[in-house]
């Protein structure tokens, strides 16, 4: 259903993960991979997780805002239980919007440093990093993973991709 909903970019992130996702061996409780689907008033989820027409209608209810309480407060307690599965060493890779607040407000105060995105991303709108990590997972070549506390998170548009060989 996401990747339906979202499209290449949706799905880029998805097949990425899935092929490049490390979670901690020592940490019980956490989905299959260590892959998490960050829901509008659902917090953290499995990207295997089944979804309804009901699902979609209260998804589609809420507002992505860092200041929403309905979209804030399920997202930072499923954070923060991650964040007690996976240890103090464990990085936690953010591949959605880095450029906006609504992810970056609410998961940098619960993951600090360990909360890196790739630095590909920056000057990139949604369909190119979705071609970009489609093809990145099918060259099995990982991106370059910075913290988001202190990078740059807007810049200028890099080149286009080259078609697909």
């Amino acid at each position: 259903m996401f990747s339906f909903l979202s499209g290449l970019y949706f799905r880029g992130k998805l097949v990425y993960a899935r092929r490049f996702a490390a979670p901690p061996r020592r940490s019980h409780g956490l989905n299959a991979g260590g892959v998490y689907v960050i829901t509008p008033n659902a917090g953290l989820r499995s990207p295997d997780a089944s979804i309804t027409a009901a699902t979609v209608k209260a998804f589609a209810a809420v507002d992505l805002d860092p200041e929403n309480a309905a979209y804030r407060r399920p997202l930072e307690r499923s954070a923060v239980a991650l964040a007690g599965l996976i240890g103090h060493e464990c990085g936690v890779v953010l591949l959605g919007s880095i450029a906006s607040p609504k992810y970056v407000d609410v998961l940098q105060g619960i993951f600090g440093e360990r909360l890196r995105f790739p630095l590909e991303f920056v000057g990139r709108g949604d369909m190119s990093r979705g071609g970009l990590l489609l093809r990145r997972a099918a060259e099995g070549v990982e991106l370059t993973y910075v913290p988001v506390a202190g990078a740059p998170r807007h810049g200028p548009r890099p080149p286009r991709l080259p078609p697909p060989s």
